[in-house]
């Protein structure tokens, strides 16, 4: 991270994840002419991107995400590529809303799926759009490296508590979902580098008094060629505890903590 993003406040301003989630989306096809698509591109392997998220990439003037997200679907499309970072999100935000307001085509690419844990940035792209009063915004579900850990640890969905720490504001609710239902249901987590990485979350069970002995599984880079899987047990895992950079966790970026309950 460089010393421009470490000063920006990612805690600043109302949450836009609630300004995405304030109604369902009206009722209209999502190849509807006007319409803004924000696209779930999955977990990076393109054999894992949906055949209506591919069309929504290929068929836009303008695609919108940050750099790590884009630079996977660039190849797919002759569209006008915009990236942005965490400081420059609102300003780039801002060229997209102007140019779909104008008649252009627009597809903003989130990694994942946009439910799992990427309603933040959707926020935003929706609060660019309807200040130039364009739109609407579809979302083009994807899959989640969260549903692959879910299949490699087989865990159940329906049997499951998902909770996604990667997000910024407050995650102290977060947290006690975690605490309230370890050990009961399988827990699925998307870890937020660096300070709330697997080893972290394993400690803050440990000591709100969840058995050392449960089962965890932290998966990285899933359906990728590095992917691979820690299997250890809560206790283990939480001596990697502390720290808030990549030089203090053995885990990638790009993981996923998995605790199989009781």
């Amino acid at each position: 991270m460089s010393d421009a993003e470490s000063d920006y406040d990612l805690d600043s301003g109302p949450d836009p994840a609630a300004f995405a989630a304030r109604a369902p989306e009206a009722t209209a096809s999502a190849e509807s002419a006007g319409s803004v698509h924000a696209v779930g591109i999955g977990p990076g392997n393109l054999e894992f991107l949906t055949p209506r998220g591919r069309r929504a990439i290929e068929a836009a003037d303008v695609v919108v995400g940050f750099e790590t997200v884009v630079e996977f679907v660039a190849d797919l499309t002759d569209a006008d590529l915009l990236t942005c970072g965490y400081r420059d999100e609102g300003e780039t935000l801002a060229r997209f809303g102007e140019r779909v307001a104008a008649g252009e085509t627009g597809t903003a690419v989130l990694m994942g799926d946009p439910n799992h844990s990427g309603y933040q940035f959707l926020g935003k792209v929706e609060q660019a759009v309807e200040s130039e009063e364009a739109g609407p915004v579809r979302v083009v579900p994807g899959i989640s490296a969260l549903q692959v850990a879910a299949s490699r640890a087989r865990t159940p969905m329906e049997d499951a508590e998902f909770v996604t720490l990667h997000k910024s504001g407050d995650l102290g609710p977060d947290l006690e979902r975690l605490r309230e239902h370890v050990g009961n249901r399988h827990l699925l987590v998307l870890p937020r580098p660096y300070d709330l990485m697997p080893g972290d979350v394993a400690a803050e069970l440990v000591e709100a008094g969840a058995a050392a002995s449960l089962d965890a599984l932290v998966c990285e880079k899933l359906t990728h060629d590095g992917e691979s899987i820690t299997r250890t047990t809560l206790g283990k895992l939480a001596t990697y505890a502390d720290g808030d950079g990549p030089e203090d966790t053995p885990f990638s970026d790009l993981s996923v903590l998995v605790v199989r309950r009781a």
